[in-house]
């Protein structure tokens, strides 16, 4: 396998991330991030330069900061270094999850069918994600990912686990690529890395 060295926005990326390194045989070295996006948008010159050295691979929501991927791209990182690659999850990690509708179904214990068919079309997949959860029949589930009332956060207080052990027990990236364009974006740009990391 290939090390990469990784750049996340928070803990719940990592895992994801790290099945979609394992599915082209590479590797997780080195993480940083996972202090949000703004951290990375500041730092991104520096891990920009390192990356003239080794493979790098920055992981990025689209979320509304830009109308699409390509744009974002360009503003935060219009040149990029030989062995770097700047990916973005359209419009939020959740909609790679969300991509596997038969495994994510099972996890969550809920009807297929609830599952959206186009989930990089979501406004909001990490709310999709949680509104899926509260209809779970598990109420394990619905205690871990779904927000008490009257809360401010957005999640349930074991969010970020559950979505890791998803991540890492059951999400199928070679099928979630089917149904995410930016996911299948994201594969082919990790095999090129590696393909040209080899064979300089």
């Amino acid at each position: 396998m290939l090390p990469v060295t990784v750049v996340v926005e928070g803990s719940t990326d990592l895992p994801v991330l790290s099945r979609v390194l394992e599915f082209v045989d590479c590797s997780i070295d080195v993480a940083h991030g996972q202090r949000g996006k703004a951290d990375i948008d500041r730092n991104i010159r520096g891990y920009n330069s390192a990356a003239r050295f080794s493979p790098w691979i920055i992981l990025r929501d689209l979320d509304d900061d830009a109308p699409c991927a390509p744009v974002l791209v360009s503003r935060i990182l219009a040149a990029p270094s030989s062995w770097m690659r700047l990916r973005i999850a359209v419009r939020a990690i959740e909609s790679w999850l969300l991509a596997d509708a038969e495994t994510l179904s099972d996890y969550l214990r809920i009807r297929r069918a609830l599952v959206p068919t186009d989930p990089e079309a979501l406004a909001d997949p990490k709310g999709s994600l949680v509104d899926l959860a509260r209809r779970s029949r598990l109420s394990a589930i619905r205690a871990d990912m779904v927000p008490s009332a009257g809360v401010t956060s957005r999640v349930g207080p074991a969010y970020p686990s559950r979505v890791a052990e998803f991540a890492r027990t059951l999400w199928r990236p070679e099928v979630a690529r089917q149904h995410s364009e930016s996911l299948q974006h994201c594969i082919d740009s990790v095999r090129s890395l590696k393909r040209a990391f080899e064979n300089r």
